[in-house]
């Protein structure tokens, strides 16, 4: 399977995005009882938008699923590996015969499409202009990028954030997220949102642990308070160490 080319899918520059729409904090009024309905106006937006996202996830599950495709959402802040470690994992999958494709999410750019291709591995490149994540709609017009036929496994690489993504389930069959030791030892308590709602977390870059002045092990009991008792897993996309692991708790043969 061969990579494809650079797809370019984002909200209209005219309008503003349901996401933008959706926040509250531009809406400036000296009258309370105004102030009120906007705000109801705006819960009653997001609602909207959230509820439309998942509708289109569940479309989107349904559609890998009929297919036979397996999928994984790799969610992280910016920095945290996410392209490097799917890369690595893409390339072991299809070393055993798996048929791999990523939709590479980002703000701007081809970067990480870009190293994808070059490793070989099929991609649908998918900006997304200002938005903060990917959400379903886009998924759904990148899925049509592919040829879905000739695939076994589908990685999502949403865009670099800790916060957006959390609310916007792709349809994917799991979702992961990935932070590094690069980012601290506190990032469990400061975005608990994004691991309560994955199914998987991964805490990377460990061969640089010896340099850095965090605690990795509180990291794993925050993950596990947050998460009733779930193991935060070690790897390190840069040797290899831990993906046997992290495959096995993926259920992948790799």
């Amino acid at each position: 399977m061969s990579a494809v080319g650079v797809m370019r899918l984002e909200p209209s520059i005219d309008a503003p995005s349901p996401r933008a729409a959706a926040g509250g904090a531009t809406v400036i009024t000296p009258y309370s009882s105004s102030r009120h309905v906007h705000k109801v106006s705006d819960i009653s937006i997001e609602a909207d938008v959230l509820a439309e996202n998942r509708k289109l996830g569940h479309e989107n599950h349904h559609r890998l699923k009929s297919h036979g495709i397996r999928s994984l959402d790799v969610m992280g802040a910016i920095g945290s590996g996410k392209t490097r470690l799917i890369q690595e994992m893409a390339v072991r999958m299809m070393a055993k015969g798996m048929k791999v494709a990523v939709l590479a999410g980002d703000v701007t750019g081809q970067d990480d499409f870009d190293r994808f291709k070059k490793a070989g591995v099929a991609a649908v490149n998918v900006n997304t202009g200002k938005e903060c994540h990917l959400d379903s709609h886009l998924v759904d017009h990148a899925l049509d990028k592919l040829d879905l036929d000739d695939l076994d496994f589908l990685f999502v690489e949403n865009v670099g954030n800790l916060v957006c993504p959390a609310d916007f389930p792709l349809g994917t069959d799991q979702r992961m997220v990935v932070i590094s030791v690069t980012e601290g030892d506190d990032m469990v308590r400061k975005q608990p949102l994004i691991f309560v709602e994955s199914d998987i977390a991964v805490l990377n870059k460990i061969d640089l642990l010896p340099f850095m002045d965090i605690d990795a092990s509180l990291l794993e009991r925050d993950y596990a308070r947050v998460k009733k008792g779930a193991k935060l897993y070690r790897t390190s996309a840069k040797t290899g160490e831990g993906l046997d692991e992290l495959f096995r708790a993926l259920n992948v043969q790799a």
